[in-house]
């Protein structure tokens, strides 16, 4: 049951200025110097019996997880037999080899349970782990299916197999769905399976809800609970500054910061680094580099974290030489140079739209073997498509010497919808798809809403339905735009239908 199409590529790949000699040829050098060399057997060479090291050992996991994903890439139906798929492969399912692939399947969840659930039914002797239920509880929260959660949960507890990352994992999902109640009930339920809460699980729910954007939640919680039920640390200040600093609330942070050495907690390099980014974030760079100088002043060495975030600071301000500046000075720190670093460079050079420089910092991360990885490319890829280079952007997304990742596609996919290269889009989404790298709900949502532009309804109607297929829920608007397309066409019936499947998504819980 194949799911994906081939569409030839017409035309030209749209305008914008050609990409310079200079720069292509550093993209491909890149290219080709990471690529793996030939070899060449030896005279004589008796072959010995390859032993199976841990990094052979990942690696054939990786692979053959890839080849499952691959397989399922194929249906996005999930009452498709997995029999008819899994037979293609001579691939046996171990706990380690599923949650690699559960991890893989985390924007196709009802894929990830049908395969859950093949593994114990079809697999002889099999038997899951913490870590396998963990996987697929993951991949159900991103589609809210959390009364089936709840069920898996009472089965972890009948084969003793809780523990409280499980409940970590369940508060993070309610949280990210703006279920602040149940994210601190699912918290407080650790309790009701046997497990006492400690002061370090009263952090990680603060953490929670702070990178949930729900600080505001995790202020009250804090305030309510501080001293009473649990003792609070220098780790639990950090979590609050890290929060209302992805708000940009710097007035929050003040206080925030001000209660802490009231209590008598010093601010270490952990806290520096957080306050110093929440003042690069919002722009305030004067009062981070004010930071920074206290740092070493009270002889707090900082650390790459910091280094990185007055580099993107200073970088996002087209402020090239002092980004230059402090990247000069993590070299210096006796801290290795690490990916992060260079990256925060790379985006520093972008921003001063100075790209050619930006890959001399990518032929540099290669000679000293640290990368370059997906994410350097995605910044790259980001400036260029913001500058409006978008035949350069495709010339080195074609020529990465990395896998991309699903980021990194969502990129390119996006941008060749905004330019009305529908057959670009599909061209790279088929590749990614022939990858075993599945879509998540902003790139569907990017690809039907340029289908409905360009009216072409029976295909985003597909696109649509294989969206549900994997048990993403359509974003209000998306389905706004498709609907009102199709009753522009008088297709009132194709609507009725989609709503149907839509709401029986969201009301029917997933069965095994």
């Amino acid at each position: 049951m194949t799911f994906s199409r081939i569409f030839r590529i017409a035309g030209k790949l749209p305008g914008g200025h050609h990409p310079s000699r200079h720069v292509y040829r550093k993209i491909s050098s890149i290219k080709e110097q990471t690529s793996t060399p030939s070899t060449h057997k030896a005279p004589n060479f008796t072959p010995q019996k390859p032993s199976h090291t841990p990094l052979e050992t990942q690696l054939k996991l990786s692979q053959d997880s890839d080849k499952l994903c691959k397989l399922l890439s194929q249906s996005t139906n999930p009452t498709t037999p997995l029999e008819t798929l899994l037979s293609q492969s001579s691939i046996t399912l171990s706990p380690p080899l599923l949650e690699e692939t559960l991890k893989k399947l985390t924007n196709a969840g009802a894929l990830a349970f049908s395969l859950f659930r093949h593994a114990e039914t079809h697999q002889p002797n099999y038997k899951h782990t913490t870590s396998t239920y963990n996987s697929l509880i993951e991949s159900l929260g991103k589609i809210k299916q959390f009364k089936l959660i709840w069920t898996l949960v009472d089965e972890m507890k009948d084969k003793r197999l809780l523990s409280k990352d499980t409940f970590a994992l369940i508060s993070r999902r309610y949280a990210r769905a703006r279920k602040v109640k149940d994210a601190i009930r699912a918290f407080e339920r650790m309790e009701e399976f046997g497990f006492t809460m400690e002061s370090g699980d009263f952090n990680r729910l603060l953490d929670t809800l702070s990178k949930s954007r729900n600080v505001g939640d995790a202020q009250k919680v804090f305030d309510e609970m501080k001293g009473r039920r649990f003792e609070v640390d220098v780790k639990s200040y950090a979590i609050l500054l890290e929060g209302w600093g992805q708000e940009m609330n710097l007035l929050r942070v003040g206080e925030v910061y001000g209660e802490m050495k009231e209590e008598g907690f010093e601010p270490d390099v952990v806290t520096y680094g957080i306050v110093i980014n929440a003042y690069c974030k919002a722009k305030k760079l004067d009062e981070a580099v004010g930071f920074f100088d206290e740092m070493e002043m009270r002889s707090v060495e900082p650390s790459p974290h910091v280094f990185c975030s007055l580099i993107n600071g200073f970088g996002s301000e087209r402020k090239l030489n002092r980004a230059l500046e402090f990247f000069e000075r993590s070299k210096n720190s006796g801290f290795p140079l690490e990916a992060p670093t260079y990256n925060a460079l790379v985006g520093a050079y972008c921003w001063s739209q100075r790209v050619e420089e930006a890959f001399e910092v990518v032929e540099e991360m290669r000679l000293k073997g640290i990368g370059p990885n997906a994410r350097t490319y995605d910044i790259i890829l980001h400036h260029l498509v913001r500058l409006q280079r978008t035949k350069e952007a495709y010339e080195v997304f074609q020529k990465m010497s990395c896998e991309p990742t699903v980021s990194t596609y969502e990129i390119m996919v996006r941008m060749f919808c905004n330019k009305e290269r529908l057959d670009m889009a599909i061209k790279i989404w088929d590749e990614m798809k022939g990858k075993g790298v599945l879509p998540g709900m902003h790139m569907f949502s990017s690809l039907i809403t340029a289908l409905c532009n360009e009216n072409k309804l029976d295909e985003a109607c597909v696109y649509f339905n294989e969206m549900l297929d994997v048990g993403i829920k359509a974003p209000v608007h998306m389905f706004s735009r498709l609907k009102q397309a199709l009753l522009d066409e008088g297709r009132k019936d194709r609507v009725a239908e989609l709503a149907v499947k839509m709401d029986r998504l969201r009301k029917t819980q997933l069965l095994g």
